[in-house]
């Protein structure tokens, strides 16, 4: 049976949530377009955030700068992917969107530097000699609104509103955790949020217990490892292979903060007494969010992995590298803006739009690129 999209939304009407931001009822677009035929609006936003050249390149960006030699360890993409998998399942299991969700999800890091955040750092303290800011999320809505050029009557991407304010309400450790957000957010935009952190913690840990930076024996201590590690040798007994022994105990670390997250805000839902979208809209509190239990948990491993992970010695010094290398090429640009590409050279030409220019070039490189173009042009 062949569905149309109004089969399709009809489809989200009847069985999706009351409280799920439907398809059929989206804020729309900037710029009117005729929709697809078989895809809703968010199928579409989708298709075009994984078509499109920003995606692509986060194959080549960093997410934990790591001096290892090996194809298995995460990049900007992988992570993305993976925030994608966790907000799908997560909604799915809510009975929301899934479709908006992987879209805000597969978008969240669009604007990203490279050198993890190293670079972002490095490329906002740049910027604010001159009154100015770099935030990725502010940069992933520009990618998508401005940057990304591939159609003839609009600039950027014309995705939906949902996805849009997702993008800009998107609230993490590292992020906007002390912006004031008076209407909050869909909660599909609000499962992204911690998928995102999800992922992070649990790649980044396999990733440190790869590179053989973070010391299995020490996890052991934390309470959620203790619990995670439980769970392991309950499903499996023990283990003689480390690697899999490994894999096995991250994984039980993601399925914990998975199964706590959707127990607690499906709670949070009926104990706000929920009903509509409006209601969500309207709420004075974020309704998808961990128990304080398992927050304080989490908070503990993160401590552990910004004390022992983020902070190491080799993991900074490569930091510092990327960080080094982003200012070598905005100062290179700021002597010669002329040797901009044409897409980033706009026709104004106060120092403010040059530096935005210059914004813009570097954070959409990858970290090879940087470091290649560094090295050519004898920074």
């Amino acid at each position: 049976m062949l569905l149309n999209r109004e089969q399709l939304e009809n489809k989200e009407e009847k069985f999706l949530a009351p409280y799920a931001a439907l398809s059929k009822f989206s804020q729309g677009r900037e710029f009117e377009e005729r929709e697809s035929e078989f895809r809703t609006c968010f199928q579409k936003d989708r298709d075009r955030i994984i078509h499109s050249r920003a995606f692509r390149r986060l194959k080549g960006k960093t997410q934990v700068f790591v001096n290892v030699e090996g194809d298995h360890f995460r990049t900007r993409l992988t992570h993305s992917m993976e925030v994608a998998q966790v907000s799908r399942d997560v909604a799915r299991a809510l009975n929301l969107n899934e479709d908006l969700a992987e879209s805000i999800a597969l978008a969240h890091d669009l604007g990203h530097t490279p050198f993890g955040h190293a670079g972002q750092d490095a490329l906002n303290d740049l910027m604010r000699e001159y009154g100015l800011k770099f935030e990725h999320n502010e940069q992933s809505r520009r990618v998508v609104t401005y940057l990304e050029n591939i159609y003839p009557n609009f600039r950027g991407l014309n995705l939906t509103c949902e996805v849009r304010e997702g993008l800009m309400k998107h609230q993490t450790v590292y992020d906007n955790a002390d912006k004031q957000i008076k209407i909050q957010p869909t909660l599909e935009a609000q499962i992204v949020d911690f998928a995102d952190e999800i992922a992070y913690n649990c790649h980044d840990l396999d990733d440190g217990l790869r590179a053989k930076i973070l010391d299995f024996e020490v996890l052991k201590k934390i309470p959620i490892c203790q619990e995670a590690l439980a769970k392991v040798r309950e499903d499996y007994g023990d283990f003689v292979n480390e690697k899999i022994h490994q894999a096995r105990f991250v994984s039980a670390i993601m399925n914990l903060m998975i199964d706590d997250l959707l127990q607690n805000s499906a709670q949070n839902l009926e104990k706000n007494k929920i009903k509509l979208l409006d209601d969500v809209c309207k709420s004075t509190v974020r309704l998808i969010r961990f128990s304080s239990n398992r927050q304080i948990e989490i908070i503990e491993l993160e401590k552990y992995l910004y004390q022992n992970f983020y902070m190491n010695q080799q993991v900074l010094k490569l930091s510092r590298f990327g960080q080094k290398t982003i200012q070598k090429l905005f100062n290179y640009f700021l002597k010669h803006p002329e040797k901009l590409p044409a897409d980033f050279q706009i026709e104004a030409n106060d120092e403010q739009s040059k530096i935005i220019d210059i914004k813009d070039y570097i954070a959409g490189m990858t970290d090879e690129f940087a470091i290649k173009l560094s090295k050519d042009e004898n920074q």
